[in-house]
Parts: C-alpha cells; sequence; structure tokens
C-alpha cells in the first residue's frame, strides 16, 4: 500500500508532482498559487480534477463557468478544453485515465511520433 498526505505534500509552483503513474491512470498533485491559471488546455485522458485545498474558477470555452472549493470533484471527457484560474492559493490533485490516452504522444509508435512531429511543423509553417 502507497499513501500520500496531500496537504502535507511539498509541491511547488509551476512543478506538479507525479505521485503515482501505472498503465491505468496517473496521478497528479499540483499548486495554483492565488491569482494564476492553468491556460485553456487539455489532455488526452479523461481528467478528474479534486481541489484538496484553496478555491478555483474553472471555465470551458463553451462559457461554463465553476466556483470550486475543497472537496469539489470536476471530470473531463478526453479532450475537452478548460482554463483553470485560483482564486486563492490552491492544491490540486489530479487524475488522468487511461494512462496514456489515445493521441497521447508517449502511447504513439516511433514512427507515429515522427508523424505527428511533422504535421506539427507543417501546421506552424502554414
Amino acid at each position: 500500500m502507497k499513501t500520500w498526505e496531500l496537504n502535507a505534500a511539498d509541491v511547488e509552483p509551476h512543478e506538479p508532482q507525479i505521485l503515482s503513474s501505472a498503465a491505468d491512470a496517473r496521478t497528479v498533485l499540483l499548486h495554483l498559487p492565488a491569482g494564476e491559471e492553468l491556460q485553456e488546455h487539455e489532455v488526452h485522458e479523461r481528467a478528474r480534477l479534486i481541489v484538496v485545498d484553496g478555491e478555483v474558477e474553472v471555465t470551458t470555452p463553451q462559457g461554463a463557468r465553476v466556483s470550486a472549493a475543497a472537496g469539489r470533484l470536476l471530470e473531463f471527457e478526453p479532450g475537452e478544453r478548460r482554463t483553470v484560474y485560483a482564486r486563492s492559493d490552491a492544491r490540486l490533485l489530479l487524475f488522468l485515465t487511461p494512462w496514456p490516452g489515445d493521441g497521447h504522444p508517449g502511447a504513439m509508435a516511433l514512427e507515429e511520433k515522427g508523424n505527428a512531429r511533422q504535421r506539427a511543423a507543417q501546421h506552424a509553417h502554414g
């Protein structure tokens, strides 16, 4: 058995701490200082975000907005975009399942990674 004391773990702003990573899921602890945000983003996996401490506001590109304090669980579909803004210093626990999800660079074969990089370069240059 493994255990973590989420409120006491030493996690620095801008340095997410991977607590656990296995074939079925990845668990990440984040510290988001008051007034900062995780800019609009998405992941390839289903994401479950638990507010461990503090308060955040989560916004979707469609304009849905939810305030979430300690104890709130939010769930996002793979590819669902969102912005997370810290109304106060916030400690967040993120579960990603399955790990890695379809299309995640870690799940791609080397040839697929090369093709993805080539497509990204073409997209960036016009």
